[in-house]
């Protein structure tokens, strides 16, 4: 066969307003699509024609093609990032079934804000805390890993199955010593717990997380708040928990009470723990050994996340890529 051989596929749908909205405006979806593939995709009236050297990745595209159209078809609007994260899964795995994955909403506040899982590892993410009452989710910066524990909070909370949310993180020091900040010890921290209340301002309108606030559905305090408490009906995140030591991640996981939830995330390569500590290398991090202790406990899921996971802009995961790279040198 003539290694410069072109393979060439065509699908003609059937709907003409529905195949210019899987197009695109000015054919950006296909462009994309091209783009990110290394296939020619050109299209003619509701006709799309795709050309390429490797025949499995034209065969990808057309799948990609003809599964997205159906999700258009049923009335699941996909906009141009999603279908990039479309076929990048099916370039992973081609047998991967985009209707179930995209259906797997995990919470909708008004039709232009759904919130699905992207990669395969965030399905199973979302399983696994459906599945059990206390997850780990380890990874790299851009996974999701806290975003998506947000949004099964915020739905669970709506759904009624918890009575209030509780989101929490070690406030380490980076630097700057908290006790030359300004304010008590509450806006000392609020720095540090920035990131869950950008993620509930996505999820929710600002008056109405104020609200919860306020009347203490939502409580968003530092770990050292946990101490001495017992969650009941509620779903509790701790985030960037790998800067938490042994000793405050055991204090942490016994807060649990009847009917409640707990997310922990971190990435293990991203520690701020001092050094000084008896326990050798990263086992100083309470997260490292949780996850070590708790791997074959019923009830508890661990889900690790991998650059291939990176969902923020194509240079974040090209950045993780590098540093793991050069930490194996």
């Amino acid at each position: 066969m003539d290694v410069n051989e072109l393979h060439e596929r065509s699908l003609e749908f059937d709907d003409p307003s529905l195949a210019r909205e899987l197009f695109g405006p000015g054919n950006d979806n296909l462009s994309l699509v091209a783009r990110k593939s290394g296939v020619d995709v050109s299209s003619m009236g509701s006709r799309v024609t795709m050309r390429g050297g490797d025949p499995q990745r034209v065969d990808t595209v057309a799948n990609l093609f003809t599964q997205v159209y159906g999700l258009l078809k049923e009335g699941r609007p996909v906009l141009g990032r999603d279908l990039a994260f479309a076929l990048e899964t099916l370039l992973r795995d081609p047998s991967v079934d985009l209707a179930r994955m995209f259906k797997d909403s995990v919470y909708l506040s008004s039709p232009k804000k759904t919130v699905a899982p992207k990669t395969l590892t965030q399905r199973a993410y979302v399983q696994a805390v459906l599945n059990n009452d206390l997850v780990f989710a380890i990874g790299p910066a851009g996974t999701g890993k806290t975003y998506l524990a947000v949004a099964m909070a915020v739905k669970q909370l709506m759904d009624r199955r918890v009575k209030r949310l509780v989101l929490t993180r070690p406030a380490v020091e980076a630097g700057e010593k908290l006790g030359y900040l300004p304010g008590d010890l509450v806006e000392k921290v609020n720095p540090y717990l920035r990131p869950l209340y950008d993620a509930l301002h996505d999820m929710l309108d600002f008056r109405r997380v104020q609200e919860m606030l306020e009347t203490g559905i939502i409580e968003i305090a530092p770990l050292a708040f946990m101490r001495g408490r017992t969650l009941n009906d509620a779903f509790i995140i701790l985030d960037e928990a790998q800067n938490t030591t042994p000793e405050q991640m055991k204090m942490f996981l016994t807060r649990m009470g009847f009917g409640s939830k707990a997310v922990v995330t971190g990435d293990v390569t991203q520690i701020d723990l001092p050094e000084r500590s008896s326990r050798p290398g990263a086992e100083r991090s309470g997260l490292v050994q949780a996850s070590r202790i708790l791997e074959n406990v019923k009830g508890v899921g661990i889900i690790r996340f991998a650059e291939d996971d990176v969902i923020r802009h194509d240079l974040v995961a090209r950045i993780v890529k590098a540093y793991e790279h050069h930490e194996k040198i």
